[in-house]
């Protein structure tokens, strides 16, 4: 390991940590790269330091290093096994609890503990080890509890009228764990998909890079996308041009301006950003499209007075607790989990912005859609049916159960709660009620799709030459198709395809996209 260099022993370690992050801070790494990995040893270490009877030794030897990375569902680990919960409540106990092991040893605020570990003492080296092995030993117990007794959850009955003439059954579809993704993340378990005769696994992706790179790549039958993605992608914006479709919208509002709580007494409003570092998950989405907006209308130059970065959001709180971030404009449950953690406070909701906006969308390629017509009808159609079930406010209880799971979003029941309810903490003391906080509508208004067109043009990300706004809605937004699948639903979709979009600090007319850019160039300088 001596001839190892720096940077490749971090990358090992990197790729170890339990906690399965890829942004962890340098003192993490460090410090547990002195510490064995394999479970067995974890448990040992213990053994030697008596704090457990050898006997401990016979159930660790069964976990392996692979399991300790697959789960964190500490429910699951005795499964009525008195032996076993025994066990695990003795290493529970003896850490000082559940929530202190996990803070302390894998949580965002890890750094802290491990600096206080190694620089000031205020663990001794056995408190050190006797924590974080706790940790590991309970991940990976966890794991192999999992994985040996899950069973499958409870689903819909396939309706009477599901299609007969499917090309395809078996699908996988691409997703960001994130809350906008909720219509085609519940449908799994909560068994929309089977409902419509389709056998759906849907699959956690790191980022929306990889969502389009798989795409592309067709290696995935569908995907969850940022709804720019798919004008983006089909244009051939920052990627090889391929043809993308937005089937249906998944969710509308949703997402939040997040700030570092150490500038919680200096930032009232856009101007305050000068200097920030901010981060949005993706450039072609929709909260890069409205961080702009918003910090253009408060008189900054978003190109020259702020540095906007992408950021996976799965990483933008770890991102913001290591000073990396003074603001991000996220998709939930990243906003509330900063505030979760007091990590940061929630400045602005973006429905404040524009309510009603689009932000993520089912789509498919036109290749796939293709060769499955009836395939791609009925999954958009389970996801439609699961996106009006989303959307009443007394069956989000339910669905914000179903979406903490490891496997899909994997984030505390009260942060998840708290985006779909709309009863949240803001970070700065008070408790907001804003009921539609996020929503869920299928409908792809051709509005949203010429919006997304006139911002990508403002903003030098798309030629003015590429930007005929009518054929890029009528093409992309499949929003015909939508309607026709709501009323099979018994849904009531609206009559036209595009409206006028009032927005803060102006309104949006999708007859005249250009004169709408020309206005706002002119309004805010910039």
């Amino acid at each position: 390991m001596a001839s190892v260099t720096l940077e490749s022993q971090a990358q090992i370690e990197l790729s170890r940590c339990p906690c399965g992050g890829t942004h962890l801070p340098q003192d993490h790494w460090q410090a547990a790269e002195g510490m064995p990995h394999d479970p067995s040893e974890l448990v040992n270490d213990l053994v030697r330091m008596g704090l457990y009877q050898p006997g401990a030794l016979e159930l660790a030897r069964t976990l392996t290093e692979v399991e300790m990375k697959e789960a964190l569902l500490l429910h699951q680990i005795g499964h009525g096994n008195p032996e076993r919960e025994q066990f695990f409540q003795a290493l529970i106990q003896e850490a000082g609890g559940l929530d202190q092991v996990f803070t302390a040893a894998f949580g965002v605020h890890a750094a802290e503990f491990f600096s206080n570990t190694i620089r000031n003492s205020d663990f001794s080296r056995r408190e050190f080890l006797k924590r974080v092995v706790v940790a590991g030993a309970l991940v990976v117990a966890a794991s192999c509890g999992q994985q040996k007794t899950d069973e499958p959850a409870a689903t819909q009955s396939p309706a009477a009228n599901a299609p007969t003439n499917l090309e395809k059954k078996d699908l996988t579809i691409g997703f960001i764990p994130i809350t906008c993704a909720t219509p085609i993340v519940m449908s799994e378990p909560l068994g929309f998909y089977s409902k419509y005769g389709l056998n759906v696994q849907v699959k956690k992706m790191p980022n929306w890079a990889a969502v389009r790179d798989s795409a592309i790549a067709g290696e995935l039958d569908a995907y969850h996308m940022l709804s720019p993605m798919p004008i983006a992608i089909t244009l051939g914006l920052g990627s090889a041009a391929f043809p993308i479709k937005l089937a249906s919208i998944q969710n509308i509002n949703g997402q939040a301006i997040t700030v570092a709580l150490k500038h919680k007494d200096t930032v009232k409003a856009a101007k305050d950003f000068k200097g920030f570092k901010i981060g949005v998950p993706f450039p072609f989405s929709m909260h890069n499209m409205l961080i702009r907006y918003y910090l253009a209308a408060g008189g900054l130059d978003p190109d020259k007075d702020v540095q906007i970065s992408p950021v996976p959001p799965p990483d933008s709180v770890a991102k913001m607790a290591a000073g990396e971030l003074d603001a991000m404009l996220m998709p939930d449950p990243f906003n509330q989990r900063a505030v979760f953690e007091k990590i940061g406070f929630i400045h602005l909701l973006t429905k404040d912005l524009w309510d009603g906006h689009p932000c993520c969308a089912f789509a498919a390629s036109q290749p796939w859609i293709d060769t499955n017509p009836n395939t791609f009808r009925a999954v958009n159609k389970a996801i439609i049916d699961a996106t009006a079930y989303a959307n009443v406010p007394t069956n989000r209880p339910e669905i914000a159960k179903a979406l903490i799971e490891r496997k899909y979003l994997n984030q505390p029941l009260p942060v998840v709660e708290a985006v779909l309810t709309g009863k949240f903490e803001d970070g700065l003391g008070n408790t907001q009620e804003v009921p539609d906080r996020i929503g869920f509508d299928p409908y792809p208004w051709k509005s949203f799709s010429k919006w997304i067109a006139s911002q990508l043009v403002r903003w030098d990300m798309m030629p003015k030459d590429k930007a005929n706004y009518t054929q890029i809605a009528q093409d992309i937004f499949l929003t015909d198709l939508s309607a026709e699948l709501q009323k099979e639903l018994g849904q009531t979709p609206p009559t036209t395809p595009e409206r006028s979009e009032t927005l803060k600090y102006d309104l949006f007319d999708p007859k005249d996209p250009a004169a709408y850019v020309d206005e706002q160039i002119k309004k805010f300088k910039v």
